[in-house]
């Protein structure tokens, strides 16, 4: 069981006066806290730091905690020059790189990436799955490439990462295809259901489609992407919540709650909820703190990880 912490990147998660490189400060805390890893998120959408060089950044000040994307977008990047990048991430790091990585999705928060990146908005998924087979190819030394978004000769000695077989790879995304593609091709499962019971269909759905592929189902870590804020006041956690739906989606919490996993209330409240998730068969919690401002999200931290005990003794007795 992993407890792991969503890493502020995006000046809307900060005021007016914060400094930025207290993000590593963060990182150092929560990592001291218990959490086990350290994520950080994707995006044009907004201004934040790039994803890659915030976990550059953390590879030398942090020591156990993995650290992952939730999630990259391998579109953004030129595909060679990504494997590059993330086998020095893994290097640096000592083998605690994870990746989560997503295609975009319809709307503001997708597709005009594409169009920013000047990749084809169609057959995104394929060219995603095509993305990932070509780095892991390539972390085994291949000199050539031929798909059908990729092609490539001559390929001159690719960097090695730390892990002969790479970093593990995990997809984002709950549709019946994305659940075939993640029990066939993928080392992980990072969604976001807003219900537990869709959790564990999801999940049961994927460990098919690995047995169908010749795969044990422990073969894919059941990961939670899970948006949470503790207070005493359940209705100030259910304020200061919206108030972080609306300045980073632009939507209130209401509208957000029907497409992404949220729990907010006291520490027991939010407890019980994520045990839930637990209970639903997720086995490393990635938790995103509604937090306007460093000094909350240190806070956040704190509050967040005095529930982790109650987690793993939760995930003790599941078995």
């Amino acid at each position: 069981m992993d407890i792991g912490v969503l890493l502020p990147t995006g000046t809307a998660q900060w005021a007016k006066d914060d400094d930025p490189r207290e993000l590593i400060t963060l990182a150092r805390a929560a990592e001291h806290l218990g959490f086990t890893s350290l994520f950080v998120n994707d995006s044009l959408i907004s201004p934040r730091i790039e994803a890659l060089t915030m976990l550059a950044a953390l590879a030398p000040a942090t020591e156990t905690a993995t650290l992952g994307t939730g999630a990259l977008l391998p579109f953004l990047r030129r595909p060679i020059q990504a494997a590059q990048s993330l086998a020095s991430l893994d290097l640096l790091s000592a083998g605690r790189l994870t990746l989560a990585v997503g295609a975009g999705y319809p709307g503001r928060f997708g597709r005009p990436f594409y169009d920013l990146s000047e990749v084809p908005w169609a057959r995104r998924f394929a060219r995603l799955d095509e993305t990932v087979t070509l780095w892991r190819a390539l972390w085994q030394g291949a000199d050539s490439f031929h798909g059908e978004f990729h092609h490539f000769t001559d390929i001159p000695p690719a960097l090695r990462p730390y892990r002969p077989e790479g970093p593990p790879i995990w997809l984002g995304g709950a549709t019946p295809t994305a659940l075939t593609r993640t029990g066939r091709l993928y080392d992980g499962w990072l969604p976001y259901p807003p219900d537990p019971a869709d959790y564990t269909t999801g999940l049961h759905g994927i460990h098919q489609a690995a047995t169908a592929a010749g795969r044990t189902p422990d073969a894919v870590t059941p990961a939670l992407f899970v948006t949470v804020r503790i207070d005493e006041d359940p209705e100030h956690a259910h304020r200061a919540a919206d108030d972080y739906a609306r300045a980073t989606y632009g939507m209130p919490l209401a509208e957000l709650e029907k497409i992404q996993a949220v729990v907010t209330g006291t520490a027991e409240q939010v407890t019980e909820r994520l045990n839930q998730y637990v209970t639903a068969g997720a086995r490393h919690l990635v938790t995103r703190l509604a937090a306007l401002d460093l000094p909350t999200h240190r806070d956040q931290t704190e509050r967040t990880a005095a529930l982790i005990p109650g987690l793993l003794s939760h995930h003790a007795l599941r078995g």
